[in-house]
């Protein structure tokens, strides 16, 4: 089984979009899914197209909340992500909750984060061209304006996944990525 498969960040969203009769709670979930694999192929377009202009992302740890606030903030926030390479990742979940104003996933954050990326947030590792293991686990709220769009992503984690993560070096065979190409064929 591998480390890291980005296609379980969206199995739970699929599966709940097979039986969803709601048609609002399909739009709601429809975003979702556009938003994950945009994540996840760096299609940063298709992200933006899912978040308010009023967007207001919140990432809290401990006592500390940090996050963009604005569209061009939350931009710069995706470029930056995309830049980082750390985008080979999956939020394993074993919640979903969707209703008319909001989502919730929550479940176990796995992403494997380039050595070099690491070495410049001084993390010292054995080998920059290698992936490390950064795990935690991790519960968003996805609040939703009246135009179906996402306000933000409240993030809220379980523990410090770079605690030791220069120990958790990550076999490149053991990441499994998606491909919109190969999906749809």
């Amino acid at each position: 089984m591998p480390v890291i498969d980005q296609h379980l960040t969206w199995k739970k969203v699929e599966d709940r979009l097979a039986v969803e009769t709601d048609p609002q709670l399909r739009q709601n979930l429809e975003r979702l899914l556009v938003h994950m694999k945009g994540e996840a192929t760096l299609d940063l377009d298709a992200v933006l197209a899912t978040v308010s202009p009023n967007a207001r992302y919140q990432n809290f740890s401990g006592n500390t909340i940090t996050g963009p606030v604005g569209k061009e903030a939350v931009q710069a926030f995706y470029e930056g992500f995309a830049a980082s390479g750390a985008h080979k990742l999956h939020l394993d979940l074993d919640r979903l909750v969707v209703d008319r104003d909001c989502i919730l996933t929550e479940g176990v954050m796995r992403m494997a984060y380039p050595g070099r990326t690491l070495k410049a947030m001084g993390i010292e590792v054995d080998d920059v061209d290698s992936d490390y293991l950064f795990e935690t686990r991790m519960a968003i709220i996805w609040p939703i304006d009246e135009d179906g769009l996402f306000i933000g992503e409240d993030s809220y984690v379980g523990g410090d996944g770079f605690d030791g993560i220069a120990d958790r070096k990550i076999d490149p065979a053991d990441i499994v990525l998606y491909d919109p190409a190969a999906a749809s064929a």
